[in-house]
């Protein structure tokens, strides 16, 4: 796969890039810049940014996500809808001068048009990769309070957002395709563990109900503040199954204490969707295939030195999987 000018930038020159984009969508909007300043730069670009007034947002620039316009309005439209319903703590999108709460701004280095979308600030601190047992279970009781309101939603007429019944997500397929980087047999281990997934996935959709989801619940897309938690960066979300979300959000926790507590905050809510051990093993493997996939494809160089030995891992993991019964 041929790489676009940008990917063969040095990472100092990405940012510089991409500093220049924001800065130019900036001025579509109704205040007077003060500063900005770059907070994020790994699968998006995300910028602090403060008015003259001192009024404070948050500045997304989608770098390397594959989504589209249609994709920026379905997940507008869901936070719009959640902020009504008043259920979870969450941003709020800004309007343009032109009244619009979704922009593109084209990347001559990327060839491409990249998704933009301004939030209001959130307070607090991420919980980040160690998070609390209490912060779990609020995060847990969040998660569910969302999945009950989001049988309420539907999107809006212009609207998407990707069906998550799909192994891959809807993103661009990488280690599967026939210009995969993986060689044939790390192909043929992944290929056979996507299969019995895909049966996993297939007979939990044909025993529950799709709603839209977050998808991406990591301590890095949750902040903590007076003692609440408030949900960011919802360009992930899709329509799927709530065990999917929970299983996403497991993924990224390490102790078994953890995962307890944040299933008991969600007990705390409702009654956790139906899965069995072996479903939700398939579901977390998912999970790092994904993201496997994704560090082939991004323009993040930092992620893309990880892959050599993540695969490795994950190859490790596919072939415990496979042993089960």
């Amino acid at each position: 796969m041929q790489k676009s000018r940008f990917a063969l930038l040095s990472v100092e020159a990405q940012k510089e890039h991409i500093s220049d984009l924001a800065h130019a969508i900036l001025l579509q909007y109704h205040f007077e810049l003060q500063s900005i300043e770059l907070i994020n730069f790994e699968f998006n670009a995300t910028y602090k940014v403060i008015t003259s007034k001192n009024e404070m947002y948050a500045l997304r620039i989608n770098v390397n996500s594959d989504r589209n316009h249609e994709n920026l309005l379905g997940e507008i439209a869901f936070v719009d809808f959640l902020n009504h319903k008043g259920v979870v703590n969450l941003p709020k999108p800004v309007h343009t001068k032109s009244k619009e709460l979704a922009q593109t701004i084209h990347s001559p280095l990327m060839e491409r048009e990249l998704g933009v979308v301004l939030y209001t600030w959130l307070p607090g601190e991420e919980l980040g990769d160690e998070p609390s047992e209490d912060s779990l279970k609020k995060l847990g009781a969040a998660m569910a309070a969302m999945h009950q309101a989001a049988q309420g939603f539907r999107l809006p007429q212009g609207a998407k957002l990707p069906f998550l019944r799909d192994f891959l997500w809807e993103t661009t397929d990488i280690i599967f395709s026939s210009n995969s980087p993986l060689s044939r047999e790390e192909r043929e281990i992944l290929s056979e563990a996507k299969s019995k997934i895909e049966q996993i996935i297939d007979d939990l959709y044909s025993k529950s109900e799709a709603i839209v989801i977050h998808a991406d619940l990591h301590g890095g897309n949750v902040f903590s503040h007076a003692d609440e938690v408030f949900l960011f960066d919802f360009d992930d979300s899709g329509i799927g199954l709530p065990i999917q979300d929970l299983a996403t959000a497991l993924y990224y926790l390490d102790t078994p204490e953890q995962d307890a507590a944040m299933l008991d905050g969600y007990r705390s809510v409702c009654e956790l969707p139906a899965y069995s051990e072996y479903q939700l093993k398939g579901l977390l493997l998912q999970r790092r295939i994904i993201l496997l996939n994704y560090l082939f494809e991004t323009t993040n160089q930092e992620h893309q030195a990880m892959a050599p030995e993540y695969l490795v891992e994950t190859i490790r993991r596919v072939k415990g999987f496979l042993e089960q019964k």
